[in-house]
C-alpha cells in the first residue's frame, strides 16, 4: 500500500468513528522516525480507544500489521505505530496540554526567517 493510500485509509477510520479534529502532519525530512502523524479527539476515554481500535482493524484488512500501541489501558492518549504514519488519538484537554502540532508545524514567524 502506498504511503498516501495508508495516510488517507487512517483518517477515514477516524473520521467514520468521529474522530474530531483529525490533523495530519507531513514530517518527511524532519524526522527519521516516520514520514507523517495523524492527530485526532475523541469525546471520552471509552470514544479514544475504539478510534484507536477502529484504525488497526481497518489497517490490518488492507493487509498491514500495526508494529505496537501504547496507552489503550488509560484511554487518554493512545498512540498507533503503523510504522510510516503515526497516530496519535487524545481526549482533547491531552492534546491542547502537550500541542503536538506546535512541535512539528513551524509557527509563521519561523517560516519568515527560514524565507
Amino acid at each position: 500500500m502506498e504511503l498516501d493510500q495508508l495516510v488517507a485509509l487512517t483518517s477515514e477510520a477516524l473520521d467514520d468513528m468521529k474522530a474530531t479534529d483529525i490533523h495530519v502532519i507531513d514530517i518527511r525530512g524532519k524526522s527519521s522516525m516516520t514520514d507523517f502523524i495523524i492527530l485526532a479527539c475523541g469525546t471520552s476515554t471509552r470514544h479514544v480507544k475504539s478510534l484507536a481500535n477502529s484504525v488497526k482493524v481497518r489497517v490490518k484488512e488492507a493487509g498491514i500489521e500495526p508494529l505496537g500501541s501504547e496507552g489503550e489501558a488509560e484511554g487518554e492518549w493512545v498512540l498507533v505505530d503503523l510504522n510510516d504514519v503515526i497516530v496519535h488519538v487524545m481526549l482533547p484537554d491531552v492534546r491542547d496540554f502537550y500541542k503536538l502540532e506546535k512541535i512539528w508545524e513551524p509557527t509563521p514567524a519561523a517560516e519568515k526567517t527560514q524565507a
